[in-house]
């Protein structure tokens, strides 16, 4: 059978002191933070839904001739198309320069919501430990990465709709949807699309969690930071030892003492 690690709480110092000798802050976890980790997974998770935003708005106005949105145009001769001749010609120029027009937007989103999700999952693989073996430098890493990442998710937000409305407001844009309003199609207008709006309400999401986790980061320092010195303070205090070893002999006495009084006190019944 194991033995059980008892514990007692030095009445100098206040910290718990396990029979093996280690010291456990009072209160303190002994594994990774949950909320911290709550709102690493959370953060991941909103990340890929931005990503998988950004590649569903720019599916969804690529239009009839561009493969994937990503300006590779193929030939719709064996498919049903409701353009033909020149127009279907002057559609397919349309889409391409829209879908290169707004490339850039597309291609720094995917990057910027992976590096994001990349970053924080590190953090959270990093900061899996119990609480004895964490470092405040990482944790202040860990703090400069939140707030940063909540900044720049607001500034991305604002630059990803102000470029959508500025291609949606060219020439290019324009011509195209009174094409494609010709034939019915009224989706493949210049307005700002359900799929960007999306990007924009998870990306403000994303940064508000960030700003939580700065947050909750800080608090984290605090307790490590605690729980050291209250560590310290009981390695290095002789005075703290000395009445922790006088606090257990006088338990180990008094345990003896009341033995031997019901020993005695057995005796003379029998």
């Amino acid at each position: 059978m194991g033995t059980t690690d008892l514990c007692v709480i030095s009445p100098a110092t206040g910290v718990q002191v396990s029979k093996s000798g280690s010291h456990i802050a009072p209160g303190l976890p002994l594994g990774p933070a949950g909320p911290s980790g709550i709102l690493k997974f959370v953060e991941i998770t909103v990340n890929l839904l931005v990503l998988i935003c950004v590649g569903a708005s720019q599916a969804s106005v690529a239009g009839f001739t561009s493969l994937g949105g990503f300006g590779s145009s193929f030939n719709l001769n064996w498919a049903y198309s409701p353009f033909e001749g020149t127009e279907l010609q002057e559609v397919r120029e349309l889409d391409m320069q829209f879908t290169q027009m707004r490339a850039p937007c597309v291609y720094g989103g995917v990057v910027f919501s992976l590096a994001a999700a990349t970053l924080t999952l590190v953090f959270l693989i990093v900061g899996a430990k119990p609480i004895q073996q964490l470092r405040t430098g990482l944790l202040v890493g860990e703090c400069a990465f939140s707030l940063l990442a909540g900044l720049a998710y607001l500034a991305a937000v604002g630059l990803y709709l102000h470029f959508v409305r500025q291609v949606n407001a060219t020439e290019v844009c324009r011509r195209r949807e009174r094409l494609y309003a010709r034939r019915g199609y009224t989706s493949m207008n210049c307005a700002v699309q359900g799929g960007d709006a999306a990007v924009g309400l998870f990306g403000v999401v994303a940064s508000c969690l960030y700003f939580a986790s700065f947050v909750v980061c800080i608090l984290a320092i605090r307790t490590v930071r605690a729980f050291q010195s209250r560590t310290a303070k009981a390695q290095h205090s002789p005075k703290g030892s000395v009445r922790d070893r006088s606090v257990r002999s006088h338990h180990a006495v008094h345990r003896t003492s009341e033995s031997s009084h019901n020993v005695q006190a057995l005796a003379t019944l029998v």
